[in-house]
């Protein structure tokens, strides 16, 4: 699994299909887009090894995920920041509006700055120890959690809005007949993009089981983070694969993971446009590596010379991939998890076996 991780992580860096390209967060990336990756769930539980992995951080978004909710408290609560960045923006305007942050915030040049950083912490820190402000300013919009329990539309027959457990459902049906090809749960819903604060990136995911009893799942992710997001999200629809083969007395065989536009980060403003005027030589140096070690030239000719600024150095994700690259992949872990129906699963229903990784590799991420 760690292997084809990193893997494809070449391939953007050095495939004639890949590009740079503007990102729509302010930040440069370099993109490949299209890919595959198939890991089979009986070797072992694909977390990344090269890096330390956040698990508690992966379990806490699917338990809140898997109770439909969209207010970032619980996370919060938990000690896990991943949606605060896009909760802080989405709720930013009406939180300007009522002076709790200064307008200033809205400029462009402002975005990723110290005051932008220290104004996103506080209001973590609010969420977390003022309930009413949690209440009116804590929620991400109808994101994956709502679209999973609680897609609605507008039945016209009826004149009333209709809610769907796609999630609820799509597990009673797979009881009835676990080998169709219907059991299908989508969180792309045109008509609420513009409410979400992101636009779901994994958009869509199907489940089918064979004659044997065994339960596989692909995942459809239009929008693919290389670095932060996407180990995250293996890690996350394979325990997901996991739960749901349990609950229906399966065996978890493969996890297939597709991939609309996989890139890494560049980094904002000088940085980022060193990255597309050299891109070509990365190309030539990443291709020519011939061992793990080399990937460290690389990073060390990357360092050398890209303008250096400690911010934009933060949203730089390919000298993390480049360091990822130099290290040695460790055995896979297993996870265990409690055979409790997916809805009723805490924290303390997972155990993790054997995890030996690398040290962490800190970025930021880009919202």
């Amino acid at each position: 699994m760690v292997e084809q991780y990193l893997e494809h992580s070449k391939q953007i860096l050095s495939s004639e299909r890949s590009g740079f390209k503007s990102g729509s967060k302010g930040s440069g990336l370099i993109s490949l887009f299209g890919y595959q990756n198939i890991y089979d769930l009986r070797e072992g539980f694909p977390l990344l090894t090269t890096k330390k992995m956040f698990t508690d951080g992966i379990i806490h978004e699917l338990i809140w995920f898997f109770k439909g909710e969209t207010n970032i408290k619980y996370l919060e609560d938990n000690k896990v920041k991943i949606w605060r960045g896009n909760a802080f923006e989405h709720n930013l305007p009406r939180m300007i509006k009522e002076g709790i942050f200064q307008e200033a915030l809205l400029r462009k040049e402002n975005k990723y700055g110290t005051e932008w950083d220290k104004a996103e912490n506080e209001y973590g820190q609010r969420i977390r120890e003022d309930n009413e402000f949690a209440l009116r300013f804590g929620d991400a919009g109808p994101i994956y959690g709502y679209q999973w329990r609680h897609w609605k539309y507008f039945d016209e027959e009826k004149g009333e809005r209709i809610e769907i457990d796609q999630l609820g459902n799509v597990i009673e049906e797979m009881r009835k007949k676990p080998v169709s090809k219907r059991h299908l749960i989508t969180a792309w819903n045109p008509g609420d993009i513009p409410k979400m604060s992101l636009p779901s990136c994994h958009v869509m995911y199907q489940m089918t089981a064979n004659d044997d009893g065994q339960l596989d799942l692909l995942l459809d992710q239009r929008s693919c983070d290389q670095f932060l997001g996407v180990p995250f999200n293996i890690a996350s629809y394979a325990m997901l694969t996991q739960i749901i083969a349990q609950e229906l007395d399966l065996e978890a065989r493969y996890f297939i993971h597709t991939f609309g536009d996989s890139h890494f980060y560049t980094g904002l403003a000088k940085r980022g446009q060193w990255y597309r005027g050299n891109l070509h030589e990365l190309q030539i140096r990443v291709k020519s590596v011939s061992s793990r070690e080399e990937y460290l030239d690389v990073l060390e000719w990357v360092n050398k010379n890209a303008p250096k600024d400690e911010t934009e150095e933060r949203y730089d994700h390919v000298t993390g991939i480049l360091e990822q690259l130099s290290r040695e992949p460790k055995p896979l872990p297993r996870l265990h998890i409690a055979g409790k129906p997916f809805d009723k699963l805490t924290i303390d229903d997972f155990t993790l076996e054997n995890y030996e990784h690398h040290p962490a590799i800190k970025r930021s991420m880009t919202v």
